[in-house]
């Protein structure tokens, strides 16, 4: 073996040599252009050649990318071998290089740099399954014989696999056909199809890298022949209602080729195929009648037939014939009718019953009527009358397949009556079995089944139940859908069944189990199942009940109508939305209302509900409303609350007020001292200023200073002369309770008294309010004046309190013949070129009411009081005390 490989690399290397001479490459690759194998091992060799610029250690080999060396085999210094496995189906090139780089190598680049194109694929498989058909044309055999098989394995772009057909008949004429690529059918042309004789059919696949042969057909060549189908031809005979008769024709002569025949029949409508036994058409016939078929049914008949040859793989069937339809005759109905009962309510104790019948099973021809007798019995004793109602029948399509329902007669029963119907159905050949059926008193119905329960499963409803604890004769099964009802009978020892009806997707049905004993029919229990769920067409629509509140609003909506149900309702969930944020409650599904809580006053809600069922979910209808900013009451509870509290507040103050009126008092309305207890000093310029002991109706803390007469008149005359000025100032402002808030007192002088405080006084007499007069020797309101006749006595008071306001009557404060002259101030600075004074009575006496200190003067007319005989007429003024001193708001003495 090892030889072997050696002699190949020998071959390899001298075949590289004898490419090189032939070119002026350095390199070159042996062999050229080979076509591998995908799967199998390559195995190259690149020589140098006529240079000594590099060796076979500079030397490397590249497919897809770089080979490593431990896939080389160096041969000599001028030989390296490679051997690579062939793996990807895409062709590509396999170079060999050299790594030196020298000046030669790099301007010769082309010369040591060499390739060979690899062209990959696949070794051709057996083909396998090899068929060849002859097809009828017009009345004969078509001289084409179509012939396809499998192609086993892969081939790709690059080594693509021929096949080639060969059909050999008798004779060694062999007739090919040829064709390239994946395809797999061809057909030979024969000149003239060779009835009776033999054909060897095979194929051959082959391509680059080899070749393979199938496996020979040989057979008679009218074992390839497919045939046309033959014409039937069915008819019924009216003596016999359950067979038919067939017959036929043959599409090809029987000298070309004798055929067999295959039948089969079905009721119109089933998809149900009865097939007659080859071995009652296995020979060459051309009738065949139909037996045990089904009185006044139509039937659907088809034939095929194929070369007639004992071994069964020979030949092919010809296509089904085309449907030929025929009826059997009638016959007497063989089953009773079904009959039924549809139960109601009618006032009290009393039912309404309506008896309805389906064909029968084997009704053997189209039902013309039904014969119904009710006989009705009461307290077990027989009435002994018998009810004759025909019912004719309306025509139907004629196919009796269809059950038809029809409605017999509606009677009403007393609770305590009992029924027994009988019912024949009548053909045109006669009367079928009379069916019973007894309807006993609604006092003494028989028990019910139990349990019962309903699933959906492989695209039927099942139906399970436990049977009663009495012997059961039959159960009848009903179901009830959009105003559709149907019925069917079980055996009584069956405690499940498969609804048979058409049922439909997405339809609630009503199925009630009656057990029937004997004749008795028992009491139903009713179920509700869909056959099919889905997701409801509808959503619920919601709305408010009532008002909404403050914090609860309550929703009511109705069901989903059962036609848009489409399923059973699982839950409820309602979703109401405030804003951005939404929430989702999810109730039951019996339930139809709700009250949402916790909401948020004067808040607007977006609420809609989900109905869901095992299938899906669908959304109702949107629905807003706003909570209420107040609820019911609130704003009444409010104002009542708040009145409440003022209430209560006035009520508190106003008891405060007359529980604390002293304290009160004394706050706004402080005690004013009497000045009857005052003590006043009186003072003459003639004579000293004597202490006299404090009387009782004299005012106290009074300084009394001696001044002359001519003083005090130079005094006042200064007073007046700054009356007009003030008389604008006192008028702009308020008025006061007192002297002390007049402009004279802002600038104060020094109380004259005989007192040894001096300075002290000084002092104080910024923080008093500082007022004297000037008393005439009369006296006033009976108060006793000095002694001295004709002295006036100037009084000053240090008190602090207000002066009092002026009596409404001022004229009776003095008496008359009295004489008083008043300074604002103790001392004013006399203006001495001021000899226009201005008399009192140019005054109005209601603007000097409204001033709070007044400058007084003399009337003019006033001769009685004049100014001593010593005393300067510019210096002092007297002034009436009657005309001055209610102005003044001074106090009186008591």
């Amino acid at each position: 073996m090892v030889s072997a490989a050696v002699l190949h690399l020998w071959v390899l290397a001298w075949l590289a040599s004898v490419l090189a001479a032939e070119d002026d490459y350095h390199l070159v690759i042996a062999p050229q252009s080979p076509v591998v194998q995908i799967g199998s091992n390559l195995t190259a060799i690149c020589m140098i050649n006529n240079t000594t610029e590099v060796t076979a250690d500079d030397l490397y080999w590249k497919l897809s990318e770089i080979i490593p060396k431990e896939h080389y085999i160096k041969i000599n210094s001028s030989a390296l071998n490679v051997t690579v496995t062939i793996r990807s189906e895409k062709s590509e090139w396999l170079f060999c290089s050299c790594k030196t780089e020298s000046h030669y190598v790099v301007l010769n680049r082309g010369k040591f740099t060499h390739g060979i194109w690899l062209r990959k694929g696949y070794r051709p498989e057996k083909p396998k399954n090899l068929s060849c058909i002859a097809v009828q044309e017009s009345e004969t055999i078509s001289s084409n014989i179509k012939c396809q098989w499998e192609a086993v394995g892969h081939q790709t772009e690059a080594v693509p696999t021929n096949y080639t057909l060969f059909i050999r008949q008798t004779g060694d004429k062999i007739y090919t056909a040829s064709i390239l690529g994946p395809v797999n059918k061809t057909t030979v042309d024969l000149n003239l199809f060779p009835h009776h004789m033999e054909l060897e059919i095979w194929v051959v696949a082959q391509n680059e890298l080899g070749k393979e042969e199938s496996e020979h057909l040989i057979k008679l060549a009218n074992c390839f022949v497919k045939t046309k189908p033959p014409s039937v031809a069915v008819i019924s005979e009216a003596v016999f209602p359950t067979s038919l008769v067939m017959s036929w024709n043959s599409s090809i002569d029987k000298r070309y080729l004798e055929t067999i025949y295959e039948i089969r029949f079905c009721p119109l409508g089933s998809q149900k195929w009865f097939y007659v036994p080859l071995a009652d058409t296995s020979r060459y016939i051309q009738s065949f009648r139909l037996q045990n078929l089904q009185p006044d049914t139509v039937y659907v008949t088809q034939v095929r037939c194929k070369y007639n040859n004992n071994n069964k793989h020979c030949g092919y069937w010809s296509d089904w014939s085309s449907n030929v339809t025929e009826r059997t005759p009638e016959d007497l109905p063989k089953s009773k009718p079904d009959v039924w009962i549809i139960t109601s309510e009618e006032g009290l104790n009393k039912r309404q019953i309506e008896f309805i019948c389906k064909d029968p099973e084997f009704s053997n021809g189209r039902i013309r009527r039904f014969n119904i007798t009710i006989e009705k019995q009461k307290d077990s004793i027989r009435n002994g009358t018998w009810e004759i109602i025909p019912v004719n029948r309306s025509l139907t399509d004629g196919s009796s397949s269809k059950k038809q329902i029809t409605p017999l007669k509606t009677i009403t029963l007393d609770d305590e009556e009992s029924v027994t119907v009988y019912v024949t159905a009548i053909n045109s050949v006669g009367a079928s079995p009379q069916a019973k059926l007894i309807i006993s008193r609604k006092t003494r119905e028989p028990p019910a089944v139990e349990k019962t329960e309903v699933q959906s499963h492989n695209g039927q409803l099942f139906l399970s139940w436990k049977p009663p604890n009495r012997t059961v004769s039959e159960y009848v099964v009903e179901w009830v859908s959009d105003g559709e009802r149907n019925w069917q009978r079980e055996n009584g020892k069956k405690n499940y069944t498969a609804i048979k009806g058409d049922l439909k997707q997405f339809v609630q049905y009503r199925i009630s189990v009656y057990p029937i004993y004997g004749k008795l029919v028992g009491k139903p229990v009713l179920e509700r199942a869909y056959f099919e769920q889905g997701v409801p067409s509808q959503g619920p629509i919601v709305n408010l009940s009532g008002d909404p509140g403050c914090y609860t609003a309550k929703l009511e909506w109705d069901e989903i109508p059962l036609i848009k149900r489409r399923g059973f309702i699982t839950n409820y969930t309602i979703y109401y939305r405030s804003g951005t944020e939404t929430r989702g409650i999810t109730v039951p599904a019996n339930t139809t209302s709700y009250t949402l809580t916790s909401l948020s006053r004067n808040t607007k809600y977006d609420i809609w509900i989900k109905a869901s069922t095992i299938r899906g979910s669908v959304n109702g209808s949107n629905h807003s409303f706003t909570t209420l900013k107040y609820a019911p009451g609130e704003i009444e509870g409010i104002v009542v609350g708040v009145s409440l509290g003022f209430l209560f507040v006035v009520l508190m103050t106003m008891l405060l007020c007359f529980c604390k009126k002293d304290v009160i008092k004394d706050n706004f309305w402080p005690q004013i001292p009497n000045p009857g207890d005052s003590t006043i000093g009186n003072w003459s310029p003639d004579y000293p200023l004597k202490a006299e002991a404090p009387r009782e109706n004299c005012l106290s803390g009074i300084s009394v200073l001696n001044v002359d007469v001519c003083d005090a008149k130079c005094v006042f005359e200064e007073d007046k002369a700054s009356l007009p000025l003030k008389k604008d100032k006192y008028l702009s402002e308020e008025h006061s309770s007192g002297i002390g808030g007049s402009s004279c007192m802002s600038s104060p002088r020094q109380s004259v008294s005989d007192s040894d405080e001096g300075g002290d006084m000084a002092d104080t007499t910024a923080s008093t309010i500082q007022y004297s007069s000037v008393v005439a020797s009369s006296g006033y309101k009976g108060q006793n004046p000095s002694s001295l006749p004709q002295q006036s006595i100037f009084s000053r008071s240090e008190s602090t309190q207000p002066l009092l306001d002026c009596e409404e009557n001022h004229d009776t404060m003095v008496q008359e013949g009295s004489r008083q002259c008043f300074l604002r101030q103790p001392c004013f600075t006399h203006n001495a070129g001021n000899e226009n004074a201005t008399d009192s009575n140019d005054f109005n006496p209601l603007e000097m009411k409204q001033q709070e200190v007044l400058d007084f003067c003399p009337l003019e007319e006033d001769t009685e009081h004049t100014a001593p005989a010593d005393c300067q007429s510019d210096d002092w003024i007297p002034a009436p005390v009657s005309s001055y001193m209610p102005q003044l708001g001074g106090y009186r003495p008591q």
